[in-house]
């Protein structure tokens, strides 16, 4: 069994987006600017965010956060999303998500210019997505691939199953699995699926991203797949000083034995998030 280390990956192309950076600033280019919305204090989205502004710097880019109270009108929110679409020196920005429940997520998803819409959730973006047109591909999606791909993991011809049919992370998944290149032949699992245990059996590579802590178990599993773990629930710990821990949608205890290779939580896609958004930063700056 092969641990992928998303951490290690990310690293690596954080590495390689620096030097670029370096080489835009040498020649005469501003940095790219990344922008981060932040409403309320979620305990997950502080910590996401916090990581992204921490990368950017890594990385040579501006970073700004603008912070609003969870009683924010979705009207105040709208007109910061529309300041930062006219801002010429803001390359892409993000709305963290999840907004508080009187806020409309798609009408701000779709107030976003596409052009500065990193996150790749903008429905203009993931048309293009569909077309197999180039594009900002959302994040997490876009880091799995990346994962795969710099693990030498053999996609074509392979069965993935994915379980969960978010627009953030399984459907655009989906699409990007089966295009050209990467030629996975897809199933997208869902909590109306039935028999789902011989679903994901069949599975040469499995996605779980339902954001349910230990759904997968072993039996769910066949010998030699390769697992890739996109869940992140905090639950209740008194082994951690913060009091909560990470767990992932996977029974690792139970999966790893079986698997060939397997992403652990955390540490395994989620710095990868993070990656592909820097990534879609500098392709902003750069058109």
């Amino acid at each position: 069994m092969t641990l992928i280390d998303g951490k290690k990956t990310s690293s690596e192309i954080k590495a390689e987006i620096a030097e670029e950076v370096k080489n835009m600033i040498a020649s005469g280019k501003k940095a790219p600017h990344l922008v981060a919305v932040l409403v309320g204090h979620d305990g997950g989205s502080e910590t996401y965010v916090a990581h992204k502004i921490k990368s950017c710097e890594e990385v040579g880019f501006v970073s700004t956060l603008i912070r609003f109270e969870d009683n924010v009108s979705e009207e105040e929110l709208l007109k910061t999303v529309d300041k930062l679409n006219n801002d010429a020196d803001v390359d892409g920005f993000i709305v963290q998500l999840p907004l508080p429940k009187h806020i409309d997520e798609q009408k701000i998803i779709e107030a976003i210019n596409p052009n500065k819409d990193v996150d790749g959730f903008h429905p203009v973006n993931l048309g293009r997505l569909v077309a197999g047109l180039d594009t900002f591909v959302s994040a997490t999606p876009a880091g799995i691939v990346d994962l795969l791909k710099r693990y030498n993991i053999e996609t074509a011809g392979k069965h993935c199953v994915i379980i969960g049919r978010s627009n953030i992370v399984g459907r655009p998944l989906s699409i990007l699995l089966s295009q050209k290149g990467i030629d996975c032949t897809v199933t997208v699992c869902h909590s109306k699926s039935e028999n789902l245990k011989e679903i994901t059996k069949t599975a040469d590579i499995l996605v779980a991203a339902i954001g349910r802590p230990g759904f997968v178990t072993g039996d769910m599993v066949k010998d030699g797949v390769t697992v890739i773990d996109v869940g992140t629930t905090r639950v209740k710990s008194d082994q951690t000083k913060s009091g909560w821990k990470l767990k992932g949608d996977v029974n690792f205890e139970e999966v790893s034995p079986k698997a060939s290779f397997i992403t652990p939580v955390p540490g395994g896609v989620g710095p990868m998030t993070i990656c592909s958004l820097l990534k879609n930063t500098l392709k902003a700056a750069k058109k």
